[in-house]
């Protein structure tokens, strides 16, 4: 029977696989292995509130692409999710500034039901949360902290404020971008941060629930509006930091008419504001994912601009790919530890990981500005997709997560612009 407590002892207790972080990413994990039998301890800080079906919707929430979502049908939490509340949108319409008409990307074109669902990042954990009841091999430590993390290669010592100590074979960092256990691991990260800031509000829309997300490209940064269920709807808005800032000091009448006056007129009537907030953007990834006893997934190991709500997506898909290598591992000789294996996830993620990082990167920079090469070239880029068959179903199938390969052949073009203009 699972326990969120645990009796204090004066010896470690081992576990097979010690999880920090149980957000959606680690839950997810934790949820996907908790049937192997191994002992499983996650640690979350802060427990999700229960769901409540008459609840306006949270600030926080994500585009799950399908591979997602077979990921969490495998860890048995997509049907919670789906119980509870989410939007699957089949559509997404894409403006370049100066374009009247829009690209609309239609998943239909390729044969597929939708293009993906936008949930809110607290179901996503509560529905993992409850995959994992009824496991006697599974701990859940919620709430509690990290004391000290003394990580070795040939099993890891993890202290907890409450006084617990765990001895574990292997450690996973999925505590996010700030992640103690990458720090204790000693492996360095990569960073930068973008000249720019996300505004995010949920909002009341008239007509109703829609099926169609909505993108546009401007100098200034991109905006986007996503559908919730019933009349909800999640805007973000990118531009410098100082706007931003000023954004969010005005009342929410005068906000509402900022909403009106710069998102394209072509979107739903925005009839309310519910709750907003900010949040810096800035790109990491770790030098390495995997060393002797401990890997990285999710925000641990990486960042990317998220103005295509592609993190939460490499997240599930980095969980996915270490899950069948453990898996494989207890099924063979238990060495969940082995450095070999963990660095067999770390080359079949790591590379794609930075190949969406790179296509990010381009995207943001390639369309916040006016330089008229780059303005020629976007325009063009999304001119083709519009009327060009099999480029736009590639683009959809990468989307979908269906094709990882092409994204080097389609963002070349606009790499070696901004390389000549940087």
């Amino acid at each position: 029977m699972m326990s969120d407590t645990v009796a204090k002892v004066d010896y470690p207790q081992k576990v097979d696989l010690f999880i920090v972080g149980g957000g959606m990413i680690g839950s997810a994990l934790a949820a996907r292995l908790a049937p192997s039998g191994m002992r499983i301890a996650l640690l979350e800080n802060h427990p999700p509130a229960a769901f409540d079906a008459s609840s306006t919707p949270d600030l926080r929430v994500s585009a799950l692409s399908p591979a997602s979502i077979g990921f969490l049908e495998q860890a048995q939490a997509w049907p919670a999710i789906q119980a509870m509340r989410t939007a699957p949108f089949k559509c997404m319409q894409v403006w370049e500034n100066r374009q009247d008409q829009g690209t609309l990307f239609d998943a239909a074109e390729v044969d597929a039901p939708w293009l993906g669902h936008i949930v809110e990042n607290r179901l996503v954990q509560l529905a993992c949360l409850e995959a994992l009841q009824g496991y006697d091999n599974v701990t859940l430590l919620c709430p509690d902290e990290i004391d000290q993390i003394a990580y070795r290669p040939e099993g890891s010592h993890i202290r907890l404020k409450s006084g617990q100590a765990f001895e574990a074979r292997l450690l996973i960092g999925a505590d996010g971008a700030n992640s103690q256990v990458r720090k204790a691991a000693g492996i360095a990260l990569d960073s930068r941060q973008y000249p720019m800031h996300a505004l995010v509000a949920t909002v009341r829309i008239q007509g109703g629930e829609r099926d169609i997300t909505w993108q546009r490209f401007t100098p200034d940064g991109p905006q986007s509006l996503l559908p919730l269920p019933g009349d909800y709807a999640s805007l973000v808005w990118y531009h410098r930091p100082s706007e931003v800032r000023r954004l969010l000091t005005l009342d929410d009448d005068a906000l509402l008419d900022a909403f009106r006056q710069h998102f394209p007129a072509a979107l739903p009537e925005i009839t309310g504001l519910v709750q907003r907030g900010s949040f810096p953007l800035a790109r990491s990834h770790a030098q390495v994912y995997a060393r002797q006893g401990v890997a990285l997934i999710g925000d641990a190991a990486h960042t990317i601009h998220p103005l295509a709500g592609q993190g939460v997506n490499l997240g599930f898909q980095d969980a996915a790919v270490l899950s069948e290598i453990l898996q494989q591992a207890w099924q063979e000789d238990g060495d969940l530890a082995s450095l070999p294996r963990l660095q067999g996830y770390e080359r079949q993620r790591k590379l794609a990981n930075l190949v969406m990082q790179r296509a990010m990167d381009a995207f943001s920079y390639g369309f916040s500005n006016d330089i008229a090469p780059l303005r020629a070239l976007r325009n063009l880029g999304l001119r083709l997709a519009d009327h060009d068959g099999p480029l736009k179903r590639e683009v959809i199938r990468y989307a979908l997560g269906l094709n990882p390969q092409p994204a080097s052949r389609l963002f070349s073009p606009l790499q070696k612009l901004i390389q000549r203009h940087t």
